[in-house]
């Protein structure tokens, strides 16, 4: 059963809609729910989320038996080594890991489809292999509608009718995951169109923060952060890390596959979309990554660059921290306390070149209409040669920030610019629904392609979070945000920290944030 509150908000969400966006959605969303074993199946009251705001930890292993706790406190590095061993089959962990998603959907609302039986079947066929050969499938070995939010979609490939790629096709990515042994159970939820700070869609509503389920999961997807927050995976990718606790990392385009996935604004080449793993461990970003890499995807997407893992930039990044725990000195970091509320390269032009056609079409097949919390700009169409001087103007601050970053040299004594930046994710933890007000901490990243990574850093707290009263604000959008504070809502929220690198620093950002967080854990303790 749904909590109320999830319930809640999905009838607002539809209670403008028409009968037949309704039954649709309706229909979908009991289909999700339906997907999930009856063992499984919680049928007594959910409390609400002003009695449980928090519902990770000791809550949710309630629900679980013993084998399955001890499995989802690993995190994938240890995962993969028991089952390589044989000490855990691939049918107990997937399963574990199954039961924990379904438990997560019914208290935060964070699964789009349900696939528990396919990955069940995979994984005795992963067993089966590793009994047969003595050796695992592949580095992670320890045909499911899309939707993407959009009612017009489902039933459908993409909104097209008895096309027979309809859950045949699978994105690149997914290929090579499976390829690397990995087992995939379900899909999360992502908000309509992809272009929101929170993740609601009018087929399941809303999906909450695990850790405190008053306020948003962020998106897109905040279905995936839920679900990692609440251990219902060892992996996923893409990545609203720090509105739940968890590592995430950002990577510039090419390095990792994105074709066959679905792409709410395809053939906007400004800025390329991305994908990025996410995990409770930077250990488990890390062997993602290399998993994927080890795959050689560059043979199957024309857009990923022949870039394999650098093993010799980890080390050559591991002997430059292990040098400055003698001499502070030698590592340097820029901080970004705040980006005074200015934005003057926002990736808003790029993402509407066609008026907004692209996402409006697609809401426009069902009639549902769009939702609050969407980007949706509705412009006029750019012509060819406006295009082309938005992609120079591109270009022109990358090469601005570039030069920037090499002049600091001057600035940091140890010979060298900075190694990365540090600064926030947004301007606050979480967020309360339909209060996400401001993007710059993280568009820039995206205009200038950078690799970012998010570390796990403390929670909010009512005792060390007051608003300052008597604050000089940057700007009208900074009163409005710190207007919008509730220390009751916000107790517990997670908060992080971004871990900013140029373009195409993933090896050494990875080690870096594995440091930073190590040093964290310390001084926290």
């Amino acid at each position: 059963m749904l909590s109320g509150q999830v319930l809640h908000c999905y009838l607002l969400l539809h209670g403008r809609l028409s009968s037949h966006v309704i039954t649709v959605a309706e229909a979908k969303r009991l289909a999700i729910l339906g997907a999930i074993p009856e063992k499984w199946q919680i049928r007594e009251r959910i409390l609400p989320a002003v009695e449980l705001p928090d519902i990770t930890g000791n809550y949710i292993q309630g629900f679980l038996i013993p084998n399955e706790i001890e499995i989802m406190k690993a995190d994938a590095v240890p995962i993969t080594k028991q089952t390589a061993s044989g000490n855990w089959s691939a049918v107990e962990v997937t399963e574990a890991f199954c039961h924990r998603a379904a438990i997560a959907h019914q208290h935060v609302n964070c699964l789009h489809e349900v696939f528990f039986e396919d990955a069940m079947q995979v994984a005795k066929e992963l067993d089966a292999y590793l009994s047969a050969t003595g050796k695992p499938m592949g580095p992670l070995h320890g045909g499911i509608e899309t939707t993407m939010g959009y009612v017009g979609w489902v039933g459908t490939f993409e909104d097209k009718k008895d096309d027979l790629r309809a859950k045949v096709i699978e994105g690149k990515l997914v290929r090579e995951l499976r390829r690397a042994g990995a087992t995939v159970f379900c899909k999360t939820s992502v908000p309509l169109t992809l272009m929101a700070g929170e993740t609601a869609n009018n087929i399941i509503g809303y999906t909450w923060n695990p850790k405190t389920r008053r306020l948003s999961s962020r998106g897109s997807p905040g279905g995936e952060g839920a679900r990692i927050a609440l251990r219902g995976s060892p992996a996923g990718i893409r990545v609203p890390a720090a509105f739940n606790g968890i590592f995430g990392l950002h990577l510039s385009a090419g390095r990792m596959p994105y074709e066959g996935a679905a792409n709410s604004i395809d053939g906007q080449n400004t800025i390329l979309s991305v994908v990025g793993p996410m995990r409770t461990s930077i250990g488990s970003l890390k062997l993602l990554f290399k998993a994927i890499l080890s795959q050689e995807p560059w043979f199957h997407d024309p857009l990923v660059l022949v870039m394999p893992w650098s093993d010799d930039i980890e080390m050559q990044t591991q002997r430059l921290i292990k040098a400055s725990v003698k001499d502070p000195s030698l590592l340097t970091f820029a901080i970004m306390r705040h980006d005074s509320v200015v934005q003057p390269h926002s990736p808003d032009k790029a993402y509407n070149i066609d008026g907004g056609d692209g996402l409006t079409g697609q809401i426009a097949l069902s009639g549902e209409g769009t939702i609050p919390q969407c980007f949706i700009q509705t412009d006029k169409h750019w012509k060819a040669r406006d295009i082309a001087a938005l992609n120079v103007q591109k270009r022109l601050y990358q090469k601005m920030y570039m030069e920037y970053w090499n002049k600091n040299d001057r600035l940091t004594g140890t010979g060298r610019p900075v190694d990365a930046i540090i600064c926030p994710v947004a301007p606050h933890a979480a967020v309360i629904p339909r209060r996400y007000r401001h993007v710059g901490y993280t568009s820039f990243v995206n205009v200038l392609d950078y690799t970012s990574a998010v570390i796990p850093v403390t929670n909010a707290g009512k005792a060390m979070c007051r608003i300052d009263t008597h604050m000089n604000y940057l700007s009208e959008t900074h009163e409005q945000v710190q207007s919008e504070y509730d220390a009751e809502i916000y107790h517990g929220a997670p908060v992080g920290i971004q871990l900013i690198g140029r373009r195409l620093e993933e090896e050494m950002i990875l080690t870096l944030a594995e440091f930073i967080s190590r040093e964290l854990e310390n001084v926290l303790k």
